[in-house]
């Protein structure tokens, strides 16, 4: 018998969709289709800009689930997830205007919320990173835009986690996104930003023990191959030239094991495995949805292995 996967009567939060681009988007759509009930965090400098594109039908397309209906988000809350409590937040953020007239957007808070509103949930993705400097190389890192990436990309998850823990029903799961250049050298991919993803490969294996015994929760990364969302297109972006995910997606697709493109889908439906019942027995694992990419050790297209490499 095919194996089903129901997930009718749960509640996943996803942290970290603001447009139908990214993986954050894919992993929500996942997860309805299996009929979770599915809330959203949201960066707050862009979340009236998002549910304005919610309300104009700019995402229609992108929202139909496989049996023909339209996936809703019940809830978005704003999340900044920098911000682990109200006292962190500083009065440049306060009263910066695209902030204005929100508040309750810190881990600690929009927890609280989710806990007034829905009582216990069952999956949370953290689905969020930023470096604001990740177009510089390392040696050029300056110590603020490397603990900035590490504060967003890395101990955002632990903190979220920490909030969400207490507020998960036992068995529930924990997602985040990874990315290879924790483990491998990514030119074009700084400002620690590397270093960010290394932390979060390693947390996930520490939380995936400390929740598991804690809460009865598991807690999986997946490390994605490249994809051009919004967010990543803005990487390393010249007049006139490919951007950063331009030219690392070519290269995946000249050297990885499986020669095809990769859809924001598939990593849509490997955490779909990872957040049901079929992975009741998977923790503290990266698992690697990138066509293979991680397990080779050599540039296929390199003009220095001509002769060697066979089709």
């Amino acid at each position: 018998m095919a194996a089903t996967i129901d997930l009718k009567g749960k509640v996943a939060f996803i942290a970290g969709v603001a447009d139908s681009t990214g993986y954050g988007w894919a992993i929500a759509k996942a997860l309805a289709n299996a009929g979770a009930t599915i809330i959203i965090g949201t960066w707050p400098p862009v979340l009236k800009i998002f549910q304005m594109g919610l309300r104009k039908g700019n995402f229609e397309e992108d929202s139909i689930l496989d049996d023909g209906s339209k996936m809703e988000i019940e809830k978005i809350y704003p999340l900044d997830a920098v911000f682990d409590c109200p006292e962190d937040v500083p009065d440049e953020i306060k009263n910066n205007k695209r902030y204005a007239g929100l508040d309750g957007y810190t881990i600690e808070e929009v927890a609280k919320a989710i806990e007034a509103d829905y009582g216990k949930i069952d999956i949370v993705v953290h689905s969020l990173a930023n470096g604001p400097e990740v177009t510089k190389p390392l040696l050029e890192t300056s110590r603020k835009g490397y603990l900035a990436a590490s504060s967003a990309s890395a101990y955002s998850a632990v903190s979220l986690l920490q909030k969400m823990g207490p507020v998960m029903n036992e068995g529930g799961s924990f997602l985040s996104l990874t990315y290879i250049a924790s483990e491998k050298v990514i030119p074009g991919y700084g400002g620690g930003m590397s270093s960010a993803k290394a932390q979060l490969e390693s947390d996930t294996r520490t939380l995936a023990y400390e929740a598991g015994r804690k809460y009865g929760l598991r807690v999986n990364t997946i490390s994605a191959g490249p994809l051009k969302s919004r967010a990543a297109a803005a990487i390393g972006k010249e007049p006139g030239q490919k951007t950063f995910i331009e030219y690392i997606i070519d290269y995946s697709k000249a050297n990885a094991p499986l020669a095809q493109d990769l859809y924001s889908d598939d990593v849509g439906n490997a955490a779909l495995f990872l957040n049901s019942p079929l992975g009741r027995t998977v923790t503290g694992v990266t698992l690697y949805v990138d066509n293979g990419l991680h397990a080779m050790g050599m540039a296929l297209d390199s003009k220095s292995v001509e002769g060697i490499v066979g089709e």
